[in-house]
């Protein structure tokens, strides 16, 4: 029987099209046999990649030099933003168009490339539309549901215009004709909005099919050309809120039949930008152990150390009042030392989610960022100085100032360098924080409230995402701890549970994210804990300032 037109269980050599394939050109994409290589490599053995089968499409396909022939690009010009071959970046050669040029190696971009997309296509898939199935289906539960509401209230305009009989019946079908005309326009908004939010989600599928196709794609240049819409699609659209009419019933006048039937308050509806959020990633429920655990203690050798902030679960950055931030690992080794740019002690200090080091120099009034070991300033100040700071699961950073006169304190979020929002007063016109240069620790909690620890208001302070005021928690009452709450370092965890330093009583405050007391921590040997942060396992590490130690303290089940 002939292979070529009979069911097959085995994938057969492309070029002879009868032998059981064992090998793969990687640079063509061809299924072959051991007897066909030679010929399918007898044009140009150099340009083919001939790999067993089992590895295909396991060597990337790089795009071809379109300066030197025969040449493929593995690297990229940073200047000139091009993937170009070897002999483009000979520097010796004084006809490159490259000279001087900064190159980087193309399988690395393409490698952290292809980690952004896999991240923006799991960022799609699990937050940004299960968040737009939401609301669809919310809207389609209110269009289902519109009927049945103005039933319902058309219902009651019926029965009170009953009581009024034959002479109101003119003026009752009015009402109701009032009432249908709302009802259309009403239908009118949501089916409008519905639409809105169907063509987003549209594009929003159509781009992680794409992503989807591109993860599984090997072509550097369809990667290399990639750009994030993710950006776009977090910016949730404004939530359309539409009010349903009331209807108010007065006594019968006759002379003033309309008037006094009832008044109509018109249809109306809002729009709010901050209207829907995204769903955030799904954690599992924790709870608190009874009896939390010390880990491990770690010497630092530093005195007065502030800030700890997590890099993994085996590393963190350190600072103290010195111009060193130090990088330890859980066995207490030293693996890097960053000096401040100025040479002065920084402020605080926080880790971005590429794992960069950023820090606040109150001398220079400005917040520096750590890239490949070298210093960037990302803000400068004029008239405040930064002092602590906190980068939110978006990627903004927010950062705690105070006036060059230390009577006003403020909350503001950055996006890069760019000021998107400032956090000051609260409803009433009242400052939110204490006016002073002292310590506010600040965290943004998973429900995305922001948490400061305001040290001379004895206060955690904390706002939702609009910069309204939440609540304020002023410590707990007990028997055991003496001195009065003030708190230091803040952090939170993954079941959006807040905890502060409480210096003065060696203790950690532990609030559920409605600002209720849950428990203490006050079982680990704390010495005047200050600085505080908690890994990805949950794990807490606490800076005791006048020993220098981190602590590291399991407290979830």
């Amino acid at each position: 029987m002939d292979p070529r037109h009979s069911a097959q269980d085995v994938i057969r050599c492309d070029l002879c099209e009868t032998a059981i394939v064992q090998m793969y050109c990687d640079f063509c994409h061809v299924n072959l046999c051991i007897a066909c290589i030679g010929k399918h490599v007898a044009d140009d053995y150099q340009k083919h990649i001939v790999v067993p089968y089992q590895n295909r499409k396991s060597t990337l396909i790089y795009p071809k030099c379109s300066t030197h022939q025969n040449k493929v690009c593995e690297f990229h010009c940073k200047e000139c933003d091009k993937s170009v071959c070897s002999l483009c970046t000979d520097n010796l050669l004084s006809s490159s168009e490259h000279k001087g040029h900064t190159f980087s190696i193309l399988s690395e971009i393409y490698n952290k490339r292809k980690a952004d997309i896999t991240k923006d296509s799991e960022e799609i898939e699990n937050i940004i539309s299960p968040t737009y199935e939401e609301v669809v289906t919310d809207l389609e539960t209110q269009i289902t549901n519109l009927d049945g509401e103005y039933v319902k209230f058309t219902t009651v305009v019926t029965k009170h215009g009953e009581e009024w009989h034959k002479e109101i019946d003119n003026v009752i079908n009015k009402i109701k004709n009032e009432i249908e005309e709302m009802k259309i326009k009403h239908l009118e908004i949501l089916k409008k909005h519905f639409a809105e939010i169907k063509q987003i989600q549209s594009l929003i599928e159509q781009s992680l099919i794409t992503l989807k196709k591109m993860e599984e794609s090997n072509e550097v240049s369809v990667t290399m050309e990639y750009r994030s819409k993710n950006k776009e699609f977090r910016k949730l659209p404004p939530k359309v809120q539409v009010s349903l009419p009331t209807f108010s019933p007065t006594t019968i006048d006759r002379e003033q039949l309309y008037k006094s039937l009832g008044s109509l308050i018109p249809l109306s509806f809002t729009t709010d930008e901050n209207g829907y959020t995204l769903k955030k990633a799904e954690t599992s429920y924790k709870e608190l152990m009874d009896e939390p655990e010390l880990v491990t203690t770690i010497n630092t050798g530093y005195e007065k150390l502030r800030s700890v902030t997590c890099l993994s679960e085996e590393e963190f950055w350190t600072s103290r009042k010195v111009s060193d931030m130090k990088c330890f690992n859980v066995q207490g080794t030293v693996i890097n030392t960053i000096k401040t740019k100025s040479g002065n002690w920084p402020n605080d200090i926080a880790v971005t989610s590429d794992g960069d080091l950023v820090y606040s120099d109150w001398t220079t009034k400005t917040v520096n960022q750590v890239k490949s070991g070298q210093i960037e300033e990302v803000i400068r100040l004029q008239g405040w100085i930064p002092f602590n700071l906190c980068v939110t699961s978006s990627g903004d950073l927010l950062v705690t100032m105070y006036n060059v006169d230390r009577t006003q304190s403020k909350v503001v979020r950055y996006s890069g360098s760019t000021e998107k929002q400032t956090m000051q007063y609260d409803d009433e016109g009242k400052p939110l924080y204490s006016g002073n240069d002292y310590i506010k620790y600040i965290s943004e909690n998973r429900n995305l409230d922001i948490c400061v620890a305001d040290r001379k208001a004895g206060a955690v302070v904390v706002v939702d995402q609009a910069g309204k005021l939440r609540f304020k928690y002023t410590g707990h009452s007990s028997t055991t701890k003496k001195k009065a709450f003030i708190p230091r370092g803040i952090t939170t965890d993954s079941q959006s549970q807040i905890l502060t330093a409480d210096r003065d009583n060696h203790c950690i405050h532990i609030l559920d994210q409605n600002g209720q007391f849950l428990r203490y921590i006050d079982n680990c040997d704390l010495k005047d804990p200050f600085g505080l942060c908690v890994d990805k396992s949950e794990n807490l590490f606490v800076a005791e300032i006048i020993c220098g130690n981190i602590k590291k303290i399991k407290y979830m089940k």
